[in-house]
């Protein structure tokens, strides 16, 4: 029998994500798509403003938002992450991001410190998401906006429990999915205002999604099995495809300080 494992969920998000670092800048289902189309479009006009790109994985908010704005961190829990960041914005030109490495229920930044905070495909690996969402309040300035973008579950249960089944044997450092209803509860609480919510999709191609982050083979076997086996509603909502491609639910979540 195998000792009790010690691994805390950050050390399992560094332990996945550092080695895969390159992968993640590289990645062209994160350099691209609507929603940083659309945050580019909403940073216009804010010359001065400090953003922070909370959770940053490969920088793709980084790099949108550096032309828009005065200064952006890009702060992440892994220092190989960091680094490759570092190394890539040093490479386009883009001299006004600077790192820092933290977790994202305890950031090291004062109160007030940023005048937008964005988090994208970040905040399903928080250990608690809720207190993520307070800690992006906390450092916000008065009025001051949050974008969030993630993958969000359905509120149908049996389409829940496939999707964080998959999310999970592809990357055991997954926590949750959240449903949109359960980020509206955390803005809520957070002292935060909704200002615009915008849902989308997201396909997925099977082999660049399980090779980006390592999947193990037996775990992408299991997920093919799992697909394979799946009911007819599973089907038509992932719209499986034949070698295993599949459409995710996304949520785009504008937020105001209040």
């Amino acid at each position: 029998m195998s000792s009790r494992p010690s691994a805390t969920i950050q050390d399992l998000v560094a332990r996945q994500f550092g080695p895969q670092a390159n992968a993640y800048v590289t990645s062209a289902v994160h350099a691209q798509g609507e929603d940083l189309e659309a945050l580019a479009r909403l940073l216009e006009g804010r010359a001065g403003a400090r953003l922070i790109d909370l959770g940053c994985g490969g920088g793709h908010v980084s790099f949108t938002a550096a032309p828009h704005v005065s200064e952006v961190v890009a702060c992440d829990l892994s220092a190989e992450m960091l680094a490759a960041v570092a190394a890539e914005a040093k490479r386009r030109g883009l001299a006004n991001i600077a790192t820092a490495q933290g977790v994202a229920e305890r950031l090291p930044f004062a109160d007030a410190s940023f005048d937008i905070v964005v988090s994208r495909y970040s905040a399903h690996h928080w250990a608690d998401a809720a207190a993520g969402v307070r800690e992006a309040r906390r450092m916000l300035k008065p009025g001051g906006l949050a974008v969030f973008m993630d993958v969000i579950a359905p509120e149908n249960a049996l389409l829940d429990t496939f999707l964080q089944t998959i999310e999970m044997l592809r990357d055991p450092s997954h926590v949750r999915d959240y449903a949109a209803r359960e980020w509206r509860a955390f803005a809520k609480e957070a002292g935060f205002a909704v200002a615009q919510e915008t849902p989308r999709r997201l396909r997925l191609e099977y082999g660049p999604w399980i090779t980006r982050i390592g999947t193990s083979a037996v775990n992408a076997a299991a997920i093919r099995s799992l697909q394979e086996g799946a009911s007819a509603e599973v089907w038509r909502h992932f719209e499986i495809e034949a070698d295993g491609t599949f459409t995710f639910d996304t949520l785009t979540l504008v937020l105001k300080a209040v």
